[in-house]
């Protein structure tokens, strides 16, 4: 981000930068992003023009402080989703009879793994207690996916019982076929179900049963930040909040 923002404005003083060109800047940057990420963008440039007023340059005037360049990147309202319970996940996972479905319903619901990465794991991707990621949505090199043993174990003897070579995809099916099986799956139980709620059902239960959000956050989600994992954790309905007073004070 300044990388870019020193390289195109480089041989210019800061204090001769107008708001105009600090917008087009932005606006080029953030091309067919989301306002959620626009907003980041505009907050790192933002920052660095304070720490530099702050820091040597008092009479210099932050161009993202403009009324158009605010409400062009303003912060987005934060979405509060409706998180599947515990009942209903396990009732879709008994229900689920076809073992290669089940098999990537449950890497979702108990790993908290998105379903482009079920649908990329190999059988070289399977450790004695995790799973490898790799080429993550992150950038990183690789991550870590921790699951039951016994998910593991079940998915071993499928990939032998398959006779899956060690780099070929153990479900080899397409995004679309898998968020079709989600949807039949969701069907069983009368709701309307997408991948990745299974993912937010993973960190929202491990939340409310008193997981740490640091471990919410690095393990199971595997954000880079807590804000990002925040905004995943669901409304509380009255019904679960009945349920965890009387488990309080019942």
């Amino acid at each position: 981000m300044l990388h870019r923002f020193t390289a195109r404005f480089a041989q210019r003083d800061l204090a001769s930068i107008s708001p105009e060109e600090v917008l087009e800047f932005l606006l080029s940057l953030t091309k067919n992003n989301k306002q959620a990420t626009k907003r980041n963008r505009y907050s790192v440039l933002a920052s660095f023009y304070n720490f530099s007023i702050n820091t040597g340059f008092p009479a210099l005037t932050n161009p993202c402080t403009s009324s158009v360049i605010r409400k062009i990147f303003k912060r987005p309202h934060a979405i509060q989703w409706n998180i599947v319970d515990k009942e209903t996940v396990d009732e879709i996972i008994f229900r689920t009879t076809n073992q290669r479905n089940r098999l990537i319903l449950e890497l979702m619901v108990r790993g908290g793994m998105r379903v482009g990465e079920v649908l990329n794991l190999t059988p070289a991707d399977i450790q004695e207690r995790s799973l490898a990621i790799q080429n993550p949505k992150s950038g990183r090199a690789g991550e870590t996916v921790y699951v039951p043993r016994k998910i593991l174990v079940r998915l071993t003897a499928y990939t032998k019982a398959k006779d899956i070579d060690s780099n070929d995809r153990i479900f080899p099916i397409s995004y679309v076929a898998a968020w079709s099986m989600v949807k039949k799956a969701g069907r069983m139980v009368n709701i309307e179900l997408r991948p990745h709620d299974l993912r937010r059902h993973a960190a929202t239960y491990a939340s409310r049963s008193g997981t740490p959000i640091e471990i919410v956050s690095k393990v199971i989600l595997r954000h880079a930040d807590l804000s990002t994992t925040q905004r995943y954790l669901g409304k509380v309905n009255d019904t679960e909040a009945i349920r965890w007073i009387e488990t309080l004070y019942g």
